[in-house]
């Protein structure tokens, strides 16, 4: 029997491939990044092609450094950014158009037409989700209506749709498999989370034909195998998840009440609610954390669209700085007299706001503000954020109270000691590092072993998890209180309504 796994990790700027040993530890690695496009404002694209293609390249990759053919990969997790889609041609595999990116906006218009008509609530009495453009239902609506052609071929079933997992899926086996798992399909406005089926009438509402949709399977099922012209083996690919669900998987959070937050591009925490789908008063998303066996875990989600990604506008938009690791050396470095908020709002606000047409503001710069103020008040927006989130979380839900939360984190920033030592100071809470920080495919890779049968059930895995620190609250009470009091004044001159 083989040995190993592979866990494919397709984010939104970068894609990474993991060799790991059946007992999950890290064999090898490699990562590749990958352009993005902006037709206009608000506009983010990418080329499926780059996907595909860095797909490839990272995997052989990842194998040479293992030094291990593929023969000996018992199975595939694969795990992507959600909500990016990709139409394309069913005989030709070519897309019809780059993927509509979850950063962008261009269907805020068509949204708050759909909540003018008094559909956002039939939206999110189905699928859990708002009407709002970060979902992957109107950017297909936008494809089939605006690029020549598409609507009649996709009215003639000549078309395919599909979130990122289902364009690999498609393209590693060779065209055989059109397919996706419950995780993903509850992110497209398309999906009714109760019945698991996709919906009629959504479909109906936004004019998409069934024929473009895949398959819908568990997290842990058959996807096929790889093409063996590809890397040399058929492969199965055995697990697929969407990038914030492989997480609270590879967090081991799988009782009612566990909290993960995950620092990438973009900010997500998820609330395991077990098998209750928790209605939301709070502006969050009620999603499928994860489905095995047939039984769906459902989550409350908080969605923040701009995290690390206010980083890399710190060096690659302003050129403050060279590296993201210099964000935390000029954050203890900055004026503790000053107090400077950035308001990450450059593609629109998420979760608890859902303010699409708001955009990016800085408050409280003086003449002496510069790079460490810059730097430190990106850093705290993210904890900023991330109260907003536990606290609408903490009103929609009786599995999580004040008293007994601690948030599990994951994703690149949680490198930063000085952010998650603001994050607990700002959520009076503890704030949980693990020894593992690529949780998102460790995720992946566990689904894929799980239905390979090489790996335990969920309950003794979540044993095995490992704390690598824990981050205790120090902060004055009323030090914390001025500051996200200040926080909430800067959002609210930032709101476009």
């Amino acid at each position: 029997m083989p040995r190993y796994l592979v866990a494919i990790d397709q984010g939104t700027t970068s894609t990474r491939s993991i060799v790991f040993h059946e007992q999950l530890q890290p064999l090898a690695s490699a990562r590749q990044e990958f352009p993005q496009h902006y037709p206009q404002s608000g506009w983010v694209e990418h080329d499926p092609q780059d996907l595909l293609n860095t797909t490839l390249d990272t995997f052989r990759r990842a194998l040479q450094q293992a030094g291990i053919p593929a023969t000996e990969v018992a199975g595939i997790g694969i795990t992507n950014q959600r909500e990016t889609v990709v139409v394309w041609d069913r005989a030709t595999g070519q897309p019809v158009h780059n993927a509509i990116v979850w950063q962008d906006r261009r269907t805020a218009g068509y949204c708050q037409q759909l909540r003018d008509e008094g559909w956002e609530q039939i939206i999110h009495r189905k699928t859990g989700l708002l009407a709002d453009p970060y979902f992957s239902g109107t950017k297909v609506r936008w494809l089939l209506e605006n690029v020549a052609g598409a609507r009649a071929k996709a009215e003639a079933g000549q078309l395919c749709m599909g979130t990122v997992d289902t364009w690999l899926i498609w393209h590693l086996t060779g065209g055989r498999v059109h397919a996706t798992d419950a995780t993903n399909a509850s992110r497209t406005l398309l999906f009714n989370i109760h019945k698991r089926q996709w919906s009629a009438e959504l479909l109906a509402k936004f004019g998409i034909p069934a024929s473009l949709l895949p398959e819908v399977h568990d997290c842990a099922a058959d996807f096929g195998h790889t093409d063996p012209t590809l890397f040399g083996a058929a492969i199965p690919i055995c697990g697929v998840a969407g990038d914030q669900h492989a997480a609270t998987v590879g967090q081991a959070c799988f009782q009612p009440g566990m909290m993960k937050s995950t620092y990438g591009t973009g900010c997500f925490a998820l609330l395991n609610t077990g098998g209750m789908a928790v209605n939301s008063h709070n502006n969050l998303l009620t999603t499928i954390a994860y489905q095995l066996n047939g039984q769906p875990v459902y989550a409350l989600e908080g969605s923040i669209f701009i995290a690390g990604a206010a980083v890399q506008w710190l060096r690659d938009g302003l050129k403050v700085i060279r590296e993201a690791r210099e964000t935390q050396t000029l954050a203890q470095t900055a004026d503790p007299h000053q107090q400077v908020y950035l308001v990450p709002a450059f593609v629109g606000l998420g979760a608890p706001y859902w303010d699409p047409e708001a955009r990016g503001a800085l408050f409280g710069m003086t003449r002496n503000t510069g790079p460490a103020e810059l730097a430190r008040a990106t850093l705290e927006s993210v904890g900023y954020q991330t109260r907003d989130l536990l606290e609408a979380m903490q009103a929609d839900s009786t599995a999580l109270s004040e008293a007994d939360t601690v948030l599990r984190v994951d994703g690149g920033m949680t490198a930063s000691d000085w952010t998650l030592q603001f994050l607990a100071d700002m959520l009076d809470s503890p704030v949980d590092r693990p020894q593992v920080l690529e949780t998102t495919a460790l995720g992946a890779a566990y689904l894929a072993g799980l239905q390979r049968n090489l790996l335990p059930e969920p309950a003794e895995f979540a044993r095995q998890w490992s704390l690598e620190r824990r981050f205790e609250p120090g902060m004055d009470a009323a030090l914390r209180t001025r500051k996200y009091a200040g926080w909430k004044e800067a959002v609210r001159r930032t709101l476009s309504r």
